[in-house]
């Protein structure tokens, strides 16, 4: 292929490889110019063009990628999209998980810088329709002897990629529980598991809780290899820690083989794969109860799909296998595996937003938080107890009749922050608030604005007891087995804080996160403390 400057009584026929414009038409680069085409860029002043001239061999561009991706597939599982630009895609046509020859993709791409070929990352899921490879040929042609070679290559290993399908699979979830374990735990593992399955195409077909030891956990197992179960997923009220453990021992015992105990993807390090004859077992972590991704979902979906997985299949996977820190860690990595310091370490940095905009309906005429209360306003009785405590700030979100409420606070050092859109709900005054906190917070402590019974000694004895690094994110206070408020709510969860709506606080991440939900029994019941009526603020007063 000749490249360069074209006299245009040359240009017939050439490739034009810079789009030009004249004052009524526009040509495109890669544009083929025909006689015409010469006519009128010599009227409009051109002398030259910039293009390519093809010779014998080349290969126009869009007919080598279709020739080469037409190459790369034969078993229905890919579509192929129209030629343009040199480059043709390739789409997902079945729901499951692309399989790839690497080394053969490699090897295409080794052959000449002119051919191209990219794809998503092996064994990633997919839907109909999706991206999963594209072909691309660099110049405007490509000479027969380079395609030629790189399409022996695809041939000659079958499918160089293919999307494996996800097959109907009985799948289980077994649940195991020790005592004093929190029944909405289950309730959440069983929900995760199903909407993960659903992902699929599939629905759990089986559930169990059975006491986690050896002798519940085999009859357990022996009961779902009896109803034909493919795969079953064992959630423990504990995690695996050894091949000795309570799971793995069970599943020896039943005459089945642990063939992996953890794996390098986090999370899902404690992640174990079993087989029992024809049914496959995966234990879970406690991390598999979020919604996030997980490196159990990369053995799952694979086993889905219909494919084998074995021991090196998964000490594979570290190459990528450090996924995006989620909030629903029970120890995020920069908590577990904190810098190294000599320097004293501090106590928990925390940020007091004291939610102050609400309307107070059912109060009547009267702003509940101005209400007097043994001499002072209710909204500066919370605030004095919250001063006299070891938060570090005290940020006061205002809405409804703001300017009293910031009057009545004149002299307190707090910081204000105005939600404008306080009639939509707690939840905006919420967003509002954590907002508004300093970078160098660990923590927020979410407080109510008619809580005028709240002691400092309670509000200490909640950021007390906040530690990420050993699973207590989310402190709550509790009375006689009910909880109230305030909450404290770890940093991990301020990004996501931004996406609550409605008349919602902090119910959203107590419910979403049970695990990572520390309860710190109080001895009064300030912290259920509920002034929503006159009738209630009689009482508190009388």
């Amino acid at each position: 292929m000749k490249f360069g400057q074209v006299r245009l009584d040359h240009a017939e026929g050439a490739v034009l490889v810079h789009s030009l414009r004249t004052n009524d038409r526009t040509f495109r680069k890669g544009r083929v110019l025909d006689a015409n085409d010469v006519a009128h860029l010599s009227a409009a002043g051109f002398e030259e063009v910039t293009a390519a001239h093809l010779e014998d061999g080349d290969i126009p561009e869009d007919e080598a990628a279709h020739r080469l991706a037409a190459a790369t597939f034969d078993d229905g599982s890919t579509t192929l999209g129209a030629a343009g630009t040199g480059r043709v895609n390739i789409y997902a046509g079945v729901r499951g998980v692309f399989v790839v020859d690497s080394s053969s993709v490699d090897r295409i791409n080794l052959v000449h810088e002119a051919i191209t070929i990219s794809t998503i990352a092996p064994y990633s899921p997919t839907e109909p329709g999706q991206l999963i490879a594209t072909v691309k040929i660099i110049p405007f042609a490509v000479h027969e002897t380079i395609l030629s070679e790189c399409e022996e290559i695809a041939s000659s290993v079958g499918s160089l990629f293919a999307v494996a399908a996800y097959q109907n699979q009985r799948v289980g979830l077994l649940q195991t529980v020790l005592p004093n374990f929190r029944k909405p735990l289950l309730a959440k593992g069983k929900e995760v598991t199903a909407s993960r399955l659903a992902g699929m195409g599939l629905q759990l077909d089986l559930e169990r809780t059975a006491v986690h030891n050896k002798a519940a956990i085999g009859e357990a197992i022996a009961d779902f290899q009896k109803e034909m179960c493919d795969i079953l997923l064992v959630l423990g009220a504990s995690a695996i820690a050894d091949r000795r453990d309570v799971v793995p021992d069970a599943i020896e015992s039943a005459g089945g083989e642990v063939l992996q105990l953890g794996m390098p993807v986090d999370p899902g390090n404690l992640t174990l794969l079993a087989r029992l004859d024809d049914m496959w077992i995966v234990g879970l972590p406690g991390s598999a109860r979020s919604p996030r991704t997980h490196g159990s979902d990369w053995i799952v979906q694979r086993l889905v799909a219909g494919l084998e997985v074995d021991a090196s299949d998964i000490r594979s996977m570290g190459v990528g296998g450090l996924l995006k820190e989620i909030p629903s860690r029970p120890m995020p990595r920069a908590e577990a595996s904190p810098p190294s310091t000599t320097e004293h370490q501090e106590v928990t940095k925390a940020a007091a937003i004291v939610l102050a905009a609400g309307q107070s309906r059912r109060m009547g005429p009267q702003n509940k938080l101005l209400a007097d209360i043994d001499g002072l306003p209710m909204i500066v009785r919370t605030v004095d107890a919250l001063s006299a405590s070891k938060v570090a700030s005290i940020t006061v979100v205002l809405g409804h009749e703001a300017e009293q409420v910031r009057a009545a606070l004149s002299g307190k050092s707090v910081e204000f922050v105005e939600n404008r859109d306080y009639a939509a709900g707690l939840s905006t005054s919420l967003r509002c608030g954590i907002a508004a906190v300093s970078q160098e917070v660990e923590c927020a402590l979410v407080c109510l604005g008619d809580m005028p019974r709240i002691t400092p000694m309670e509000i200490d004895a909640l950021l007390d007891d906040f530690s990420p690094a050993e699973g207590r994110a989310i402190c709550v206070p509790t009375h006689g087995g009910k909880r109230g408020n305030p909450v404290v709510i770890g940093r991990r969860f301020f990004a996501e804080i931004q996406d609550i709506e409605g008349d919602v606080g902090a119910r959203h991440l107590i419910g979403a996160y049970p695990e990572l939900v520390h309860e710190v029994e109080m001895e009064g019941d300030a912290i259920l403390l509920d002034i929503d009526t006159p009738e209630a603020l009689a009482r508190l007063t009388g």
